[in-house]
């Protein structure tokens, strides 16, 4: 049974700020190791993976990943909660890992599904929510699970997820929960300069609720906020649900934040303006993220 109701205490919300670092430092470390991957959205991401993986998930619940290339914060969490060994982490993207660099399945059962193909995973979690929907029979007063689904903003450029917001909205999804990264970067520059999301003025937010969604905007980086609004969304019946998180890319390590020059790199392998120098940059990284 979900709560309907749940503040989290200040023990709680230290304990989930106390994960999330752990989990940003888990990042790091992998990227460092494996020489490769994606710092910025990762780190962006970890204080909602932590609210996620130590307040919000069920066992029985679903998590889809559809930006798969910010895999590391899903694989530093599943460590911190126990679901992996950490010791894995050090094998990120090496030949034979279960840990590739997009989930794969075949590689890490735990996983609901394969991801990479960004605009893809909204597709498949609407897939899984109309199956729990045909199977539950108390669908109506209350899934008996949710099908979470992680998207960054970059991946609304993809046609795709706007067929899949569609369907979600005309099958009235109430057990799907879309968490939109909305951190204004991609590979190439700012989202608003590469493709915008809103041309005509409109916000990101107007545009999701023109298409029949309950719509929420919050920091995703305060921990109450994030826990209030996925709350809120599991006890709205009547239409599919998404968050717009608004988040720091590359949180906590300073010469990465808000640098889309940061989206695809990992720390320690060139130099970047305005950051250290290359063989100094996983250090630095790792004391800041210690403090």
């Amino acid at each position: 049974m979900y709560n309907v109701c749940m503040s989290l205490s200040n023990d709680q919300i230290s304990l989930i700020k106390t994960k999330a670092k752990e989990i940003r430092i888990g990042v790091i470390e992998m990227l460092a190791e494996a020489k490769s991957g994606h710092s910025a959205g990762a780190l962006g991401m970890a204080d909602i993976f932590s609210t996620l993986y130590f307040s919000l998930l069920k066992k029985e619940d679903r998590l889809v990943l559809s930006n798969g290339h910010i895999c590391p914060v899903l694989y530093s969490s599943m460590a911190s909660a126990g679901i992996i060994d950490k010791a894995e982490l050090k094998t990120l993207r090496k030949f034979g890992s279960i840990l590739q660099g997009h989930p794969h399945r075949e590689f890490l059962p735990s996983l609901q599904t394969s991801s990479g193909p960004l605009g893809s995973g909204l597709s498949q979690a609407v897939g899984m929510a109309i199956a729990d929907k045909i199977d539950d029979s108390n669908y109506e007063k209350l899934p008996k699970r949710f099908v979470y689904c992680m998207m960054s903003d970059g991946e609304l450029d993809e046609g795709q997820s706007w067929e899949a917001v569609m369907l979600g909205a005309k099958e009235k999804l109430v057990n799907l929960i879309a968490i939109v990264d909305r951190n204004n970067i991609q590979i190439g520059g700012s989202t608003e300069e590469v493709m915008p999301l809103s041309p005509t003025g409109a916000s990101l937010f107007d545009k999701w609720k023109s298409f029949n969604w309950y719509v929420q905007e919050i920091d995703g980086h305060d921990i109450q906020a994030i826990n209030d609004a996925v709350i809120k969304a599991q006890t709205n019946l009547v239409r599919p649900s998404v968050i717009i998180a608004h988040t720091i890319p590359g949180k906590g390590v300073s010469f990465m934040e808000n640098r889309f020059e940061w989206h695809g790199i990992p720390p320690g392998i060139q130099n970047v303006d305005g950051a250290p120098k290359k063989e100094k940059q996983i250090e630095v990284a790792l004391q800041e993220l210690s403090i």
